[in-house]
């Protein structure tokens, strides 16, 4: 561990011995709530549930069935994000807590924003687990290299080879396009390189040393993530009934994930939907497409929170009863 990291985590006790320090962190796991609580009922007001349920039953049930078995995959297969920051970081909680860990956190990501999901939901349930700060900070760096690096090859490969006619509005020219797509590509077969082949192993970020993995693990973590992504863009593929051709769907759904990220909206609303219909809208009615992207929200984005809330109340009743019966 470097200098730096060493004096931070020698300041951190010496915090918690203060006699605030209980109070100020209460504080902050009520506003969690709070803001968790605020965050989910505006979410389940934004959503015309009418219109969801009427779109899902407008749906063959084969169709309902490949999708929902897709976006099933998907989240079982980001669940597994954390076991490499497991075996990065050396700790040893189960496999099973550990996806069931990262489940909760990713559909809260999705649908909260990465603050609320991806950040806090996981220091609130690893530490209930024993995981220190910088233990968690080390597993969530891990995982989140996992899943833009697919995104980084992925859009890489699709944008430099199968650029799509975008908006006039919109001031991106195809060699643009494909100059940024090449760059993306380059960028995640670089961290590849460097974990296979960089001498130096370490690096000493903001009082924290993270360490490269092996290629070979970079390898894992490029396959998962390209599968994860293929995974989403299935889903959507499949509730379009073979509308528009699989490449395609992928280069939209990569294009609308990074506008999601930049506008920092929760769950992408409006965004994902905007994206889809500026780019797809000659080819598939705009209402149909937003059709059947609500179906999609309901079974990748809706039916995994609700899952989701009730394992992290589960979780929650479960670390404070031994403590009422102590």
């Amino acid at each position: 561990m470097s200098a730096v990291a060493a004096g931070t985590v020698a300041r951190r006790p010496a915090l918690r011995t203060r006699p605030w320090w209980p109070w100020l962190r209460k504080a902050f796991w009520l506003a969690f709530f709070a803001l968790l609580g605020y965050l989910l009922v505006s979410q389940a007001r934004s959503i015309a549930w009418d219109e969801v349920a009427q779109t899902l039953r407008a749906l063959p049930l084969p169709v309902l069935l490949a999708a929902g078995g897709l976006a099933f995959a998907s989240h079982l297969l980001y669940s597994t994000f954390d076991l490499l920051g497991r075996r990065a970081v050396g700790h040893r909680l189960p496999a099973p807590q550990v996806m069931l860990v990262t489940f909760i956190s990713y559909a809260f990501n999705l649908n909260m924003g990465a603050l609320v999901g991806g950040v806090a939901s996981r220091y609130r349930l690893y530490g209930r687990l024993g995981l220190d700060e910088m233990q968690v900070t080390r597993v969530m760096a891990v995982s989140m290299v996992t899943n833009w690096l697919g995104y980084l090859l992925l859009g890489g490969l699709a944008f430099a080879l199968f650029p799509l006619t975008l908006p006039a509005e919109w001031d991106i020219s195809d060699a643009v396009l494909q100059i940024a797509g090449g760059l993306l590509a380059a960028v995640a077969l670089g961290y590849v390189a460097a974990c296979a082949f960089s001498r130096k192993r370490s690096l000493a970020l903001r009082g924290q040393t993270f360490t490269l993995p092996s290629g070979r693990t970079a390898l894992l973590q490029l396959a998962m993530s390209c599968l994860n992504w293929s995974l989403i863009a299935g889903t959507i593929f499949v509730l379009l009934q073979g509308q528009v051709d699989y490449v395609t769907v992928l280069t939209v759904l990569l294009l609308a994930a990074v506008a999601g990220v930049v506008t920092h909206v929760p769950a992408g609303l409006g965004v994902l939907e905007a994206v889809f219909v500026a780019l797809l809208g000659t080819q598939i009615a705009p209402a149909q497409l937003i059709g059947t992207l609500l179906a999609y929200r309901a079974l990748y984005y809706l039916a995994p929170l609700a899952l989701a809330v009730l394992c992290f109340l589960f979780l929650e009743i479960r670390h404070k009863a031994p403590a009422r019966n102590a």
